[in-house]
């Protein structure tokens, strides 16, 4: 029975087939044609081959009854050199993202707040770097009003200062550098006064090993440590056989005890009065808490006792040098 289904409707193993079957056909009908000419006696070997026009073929129909449904409902034909217009959609409104302004407006405003903060701790240090030199001038313009001394072997046996909050309008401590279990009794201290100044109070300490040459003044409090090292009231005079204990700042106020943490066991340390000198020599050095006061307790012999915040620029804690009269 002869497939009458149009070519649409075949598979393409089938439509090969069918390409397979005309071109036997084709074949065929040339065989014939020239066993007739050559049975006629005009066969010409040379003469072109003849050139058989396919017929068309009508072009299959049946799509057209789904031409109203489905994914083809609206397609129209159109010619090959036209091509089709397409339609622009609508231009969506440009609306303004909030949130995005928002985001970019926050970033400004904390890089803003950055490059300030910056700007006032690069002003603070300069300030300090100021401060530090104003004082050191003024500290070494006392030390050039001193007189010269050669130190004098002795034969005879002759704190926590140094805080970096400034006291209240009283003069008194601020709470923050005074031990906790202290300040209920803080109101009921009165500061000792500044005894008159005598010929055997320090007025210049000098510790080769670091480059420190400053002057000495009585007492360790806030005020004091501005104008250079402080002697702690009521503690020894250099040469006796007691704890002379001198304190200084090691970041602020001229940096005078910077680089105590530096020195070494067998470090020389001068201390000079109006009338001698002292040689003391490092013995010890300690990190210690600043509610340690025992360092300052009296000793039975001539000692030394230097003391500064520590480490530098965070000063939380204190470094105790110790050295001994020699």
């Amino acid at each position: 029975m002869k497939d009458r289904r149009p070519v649409d409707e075949l598979t393409i193993e089938e439509l090969e087939e069918v390409l397979r079957i005309r071109r036997r056909e084709t074949r065929m009908e040339r065989l014939r044609q020239m066993s007739k000419d050559a049975d006629e006696g005009t066969f010409d070997p040379l003469a072109p081959k003849p050139t058989i026009e396919p017929q068309p073929q009508p072009l299959p129909t049946d799509h057209r009854r789904f031409q109203d449904t489905g994914a083809i409902a609206q397609y129209r034909a159109h010619a090959v050199d036209e091509p089709p217009t397409k339609e622009r959609p609508p231009r969506r409104p440009l609306r303004i993202r909030w949130d995005w302004l928002r985001d970019k407006s926050l970033l400004v405003i904390e890089l803003g707040i950055l490059v300030a903060l910056i700007l006032v701790l690069v002003n603070m240090w300069v300030l300090m770097q100021q401060l530090n030199e104003e004082s050191s001038q003024a500290q070494q313009e006392q030390v050039e009003q001193l007189p010269t001394l050669t130190p004098t072997p002795l034969i005879r046996v002759a704190l926590l200062p140094g805080g970096h909050t400034p006291p209240d309008s009283l003069g008194r401590s601020s709470p923050e550098e005074i031990p906790a279990h202290l300040r209920h009794i803080v109101s009921e201290v009165t500061p000792m006064p500044v005894p008159t100044k005598g010929p055997e109070q320090a007025i210049l300490i000098e510790i080769p090993s670091i480059s420190v040459k400053a002057p000495v003044v009585e007492g360790d409090d806030w005020e004091a440590l501005k104008q250079g090292a402080g002697h702690h009231i009521g503690s020894a005079d250099p040469g006796e056989s007691d704890n002379c204990v001198i304190s200084a700042h090691n970041d602020i106020y001229g940096e005078i005890f910077r680089d105590l943490s530096d020195v070494d066991l067998g470090d020389e340390v001068f201390v000079y009065t109006a009338s001698q000198v002292y040689r003391y020599v490092i013995t010890q050095k300690r990190i210690i808490e600043p509610e340690e006061v025992s360092v300052m307790y009296p000793t039975s012999s001539p000692v030394l006792t230097l003391i500064s915040c520590y480490p530098y620029g965070i000063d939380t804690h204190r470094i105790v040098v110790i050295a001994e009269l020699k």
